[in-house]
């Protein structure tokens, strides 16, 4: 079976022309932030981007950053170490770094299934979305919207369209209606016009809220 398709810096910039022609708001919003950037960050391994994903759950981006590095320190690492190494690490450390109790719990559900190989993370980018999706919410923390933000800025596939995100929806909601929020019925049936690039297409309505 061939490896699911992956964003490029290459294949992003032609599938923004390519929707740009098809969706005039698209083109407009292309024009007023420049092209995408899915698919030209550099890619940390899979177990250490789901770590941050935990830890930066309903958090600004500055506090986040800070109980991360805290909690690097903790383990006197300076990057995000193997899941064993977590699991020998007393709870009450991490949490006194900033980590709270509960994503504490869901960080060491998500090494235990690592060590018990439950949980391939090496194995991921070989896996269609919806199958990567399942894989990842059967982890304690891991619901379906952070899955699909691993989708797209991890393993960078671009077909992924996050129902479940108000950045989304509200951006939606700005460039083609009065800002009343739309249903999930009618952001999915515009987005057809999307496919197969409809990460794209998301990315932009983040962008929208910058207006």
């Amino acid at each position: 079976m061939p490896l699911p398709v992956r964003l490029t810096p290459e294949s992003c910039a032609s599938a923004t022309r390519t929707l740009a022609r098809r969706d005039p708001a698209l083109a407009r919003l292309v024009k007023a932030h420049g092209p995408c950037t899915l698919g030209t960050r550099p890619r940390r391994d899979s177990f250490s981007s789901l770590v941050r994903a935990i830890i930066f759950q309903q958090l600004s981006t500055g506090a986040a950053t800070t109980i991360y590095t805290r909690v690097m320190a903790t383990m006197q690492a300076t990057q995000c170490p193997p899941a064993a190494t977590w699991l020998c690490t007393p709870e009450d450390q991490l949490r006194a770094a900033g980590l709270s109790g509960q994503k504490t719990r869901y960080i060491l559900d998500l090494c235990r299934h690592v060590t018990d190989g439950s949980l391939d993370t090496r194995g991921l980018h070989r896996m269609p979305d919806e199958d990567v999706i399942a894989t990842l919410t059967q982890v304690k923390g891991i619901g379906r919207w952070t899955a699909e933000m691993f989708l797209m800025f991890h393993l960078q596939r671009p077909d992924v369209l996050p129902l479940g995100d108000l950045g989304v929806v509200t951006g939606f909601a700005r460039t083609y209606g009065d800002g009343t929020k739309p249903s999930a019925d009618l952001i999915t049936t515009h987005a057809e016009a999307w496919r197969p690039y409809r990460s794209i297409g998301s990315w932009y309505m983040w962008r929208a809220l910058e207006a």
